[in-house]
């Protein structure tokens, strides 16, 4: 066990999980299977686009919690997945609502809107009995709104593109991330070329997390690059693990060096 603890890890997280999103995932998630112990973090929408809600799919919610029972995380991703705010005001905004994503759907809420949705998806889990322990905004947007009622919530972590944050002081902890954008196919090679220089960056990263997307599911060339990916951070000595068991087995060590 002490061995594990001091090796670097990876974790495999899978973004916007919804019934509408598994057939995209269904092939990788056997394959990475296939590998043998790989648990992975499932970022699960509740309500994806408004018309996907996980109380409608009964066989989807059976399969969640077959992925719990195995050793997996389910993380709360948003509520929606989308932004129906009213309408960018200033250059920046429309920029990040626009450009940037039409799906920062907390990007810009106020507090009470932001801590009423994050109640009803941490209700949505409860109903289940799925354990939470771990938010995660859509395209990693949070307003000032959505941090306060954050730091109110019993949720233990949320995250950006590069680190992870405990809450609910928000203390962040680096954990690097590759992430592809995958919509077009120069996108998809430039994704690549800029993957392939991270993952060179930190080959002595504590932690690397691969944040997988359902489009990138849909392309062969994305898809054989996070099973490639994955395969050789396993073969190079990198332990998989989930979300909240890789924050604990951070705080043990901080505990243990004290």
């Amino acid at each position: 066990m002490a061995d594990l603890m001091n090796r670097p890890a990876v974790l495999l997280v899978l973004h916007d999980v919804a019934p509408s999103t598994w057939a995209d995932y269904q092939p990788f998630v056997e394959a990475v299977d296939a590998l043998g112990n790989v648990p992975m973090t499932w970022l699960v929408v509740p309500d994806f686009h408004r018309h996907d809600n996980l109380d409608a799919h009964p066989d989807f919610r059976r399969l969640l919690s077959e992925r719990v029972a195995r050793g997996d995380e389910l993380a709360l991703h948003g509520f929606f997945h989308d932004d129906q705010e009213p309408r960018p005001r200033t250059p920046r905004d429309w920029f990040m609502r626009r450009v940037y994503t039409h799906e920062g759907e907390f990007y810009r809420l106020s507090h009470e809107a932001a801590l009423a949705r994050l109640r009803a998806g941490i209700e949505m889990f409860q109903r289940y009995d799925w354990p939470l322990h771990g938010f995660v905004a859509p395209a990693w947007l949070m307003s000032e709104g959505t941090r306060l009622a954050l730091s109110e919530l019993p949720l233990r972590y949320t995250s950006d593109p590069q680190h992870l944050y405990r809450l609910p002081d928000f203390t962040p902890i680096d954990a690097p991330g590759l992430v592809w954008s995958a919509r077009s196919a120069w996108r998809r090679g430039l994704s690549k070329i800029l993957s392939e220089q991270r993952e060179q960056r930190w080959r002595q990263a504590p932690v690397i997390r691969l944040g997988l997307h359902p489009v990138d599911m849909r392309h062969g060339f994305s898809r054989e690059y996070w099973r490639n990916t994955l395969e050789r951070l396993l073969t190079d000595g990198r332990v998989p693990m989930t979300k909240i068991n890789w924050l604990a087995q951070q705080r043990d060590q901080l505990e243990h060096a004290a």
